[in-house]
């Protein structure tokens, strides 16, 4: 391996690097958004009076079986979300690794 191809590879290690930063991110807020479902339905759950919903720009007076539905709707999307997102991290994890590796090659390479 020339110290080219040491280069490019370093390079994509980098931008690799950064959408592994940029998944986990993604991760963290889906984790969060969920987190923030869950508790919202526990408390919609608990409630004995009106309950209202945030629908676009407006909040509304919604039936409780509405809402609680709408809720568990959106907190599945959030964790089908990190699923995805997992499975995506994961993969560029082993890419990852396979590119240290490629590049630690090189390098011996180049100082043998």
């Amino acid at each position: 391996m020339d110290r080219e191809q040491l280069e490019k590879l370093s390079r994509e290690y980098s931008l690799l690097q950064e959408q592994i930063q940029s998944l986990a991110i993604q991760r963290e807020q889906f984790l969060e958004r969920k987190d923030e479902y869950k508790e919202a339905f526990k408390e919609i759950e608990n409630a004995s009076g009106k309950v209202y919903l945030a629908i676009g720009g407006a909040i509304v007076e919604v039936q409780k079986d509405y809402a609680l539905k709408s809720i568990k709707e959106k907190e599945e999307v959030a964790e089908m979300r990190v699923s995805i997102v997992k499975k995506q991290y994961d993969e560029l994890v082993k890419k990852e690794q396979t590119l240290r590796n490629d590049i630690n090659t090189g390098i011996k390479e180049l100082k043998g």
